[in-house]
């Protein structure tokens, strides 16, 4: 105790300096936009970058199971390939082929690793290995093979942070298998990486258990991707509306590679209804 407290007389000018330095540094980093947007990306990087290395070794041993979700993967596209060609070769007339294919080539999609993914806040975020120089922008969603993971928050040159689906801020509009009907999927802080709930779905609408649950389009993803699968249906004593809880068809505590979605119609959707609403 004694030595340290000579090293803390010895060095107090050092220490001083030191402490005012990181305070004043902070108060520039927090009053100045630019100084915290240049902050902000600087320490993506780094940051980043020692998770991108802390995940290979994770990704080195779990080789066999992401070996397994890559054959999974290639027997579905195979399978919708399959499907397509099937479409190709009836008698269904050009016009209808032509506007399935327009509609599929409305998106991108722009392969990335996960660098690191928290499951057990009560938000949570990923961070990918894949940047701003790779295509990728804010507000761009995020899917993986089997399911939808989140929203693109954050760039840098190299790197991205995603809000997770399991975030209490993430909505996503989706709809019921077969019902025609519209809901919003939030995960609701329910501390459980593999359910979320349905909202503002009517109680008179009928909704069974095992019925799934996909994208409705009208949000950043496509549609018909799914998202779960409905476990419990119950009618609400607040309002008239249904809470619905679904098991997610991700898996976010194993998710190791995702797709970034680009929708190439975007600005064009955003122009014009920025026309209607201003007229």
């Amino acid at each position: 105790m004694k030595n340290l407290w000579h090293f803390f007389i010895r060095f107090n000018a050092v220490i001083w300096f030191l402490l005012f330095f990181i305070f004043a540094l902070i108060l520039v980093i927090r009053n100045n936009e630019y100084q915290k947007s240049y902050f902000i990306n600087s320490s993506n990087e780094i940051v980043g970058s020692f998770y991108k290395e802390l995940n290979y070794w994770k990704g080195y041993l779990a080789l066999d199971k992401v070996n397994q979700e890559l054959v999974e993967e290639n027997a579905l596209l195979h399978k919708k390939l399959a499907q397509y060609n099937l479409l190709d070769t009836t008698s269904v007339s050009k016009d209808i082929i032509q506007v399935d294919s327009l509609d599929s080539a409305r998106y991108l999609f722009i392969p990335a690793k996960i660098a690191n993914n928290s499951i057990k806040q009560k938000n949570n975020y990923i961070t990918l290995s894949k940047g701003r120089k790779h295509g990728i922008q804010e507000g761009m969603g995020v899917i993986s093979s089997t399911g939808i993971v989140g929203f693109v928050l954050k760039t840098s040159p190299n790197f991205s942070t995603v809000q997770s689906l399991l975030h209490t801020d993430t909505r996503v509009s989706v709809t019921i298998d077969s019902l025609g009907v519209f809901g919003s999927l939030v995960w609701g802080d329910n501390q459980s990486s593999n359910h979320a709930y349905i909202r503002e779905v009517p109680s008179h609408v009928l909704v069974n258990k095992g019925q799934k649950v996909f994208t409705s389009g009208f949000s950043t993803f496509p549609e018909g991707i799914q998202v779960g699968i409905i476990e419990e249906v119950e009618k609400s004593q607040e309002d008239s509306f249904l809470r619905i809880k679904i098991k997610l068809s991700n898996d976010f505590a194993t998710l190791a590679r995702v797709y970034v979605v680009e929708d190439l119609k975007e600005d064009e959707q955003q122009e014009l209804e920025e026309l209607q609403n201003n007229g």
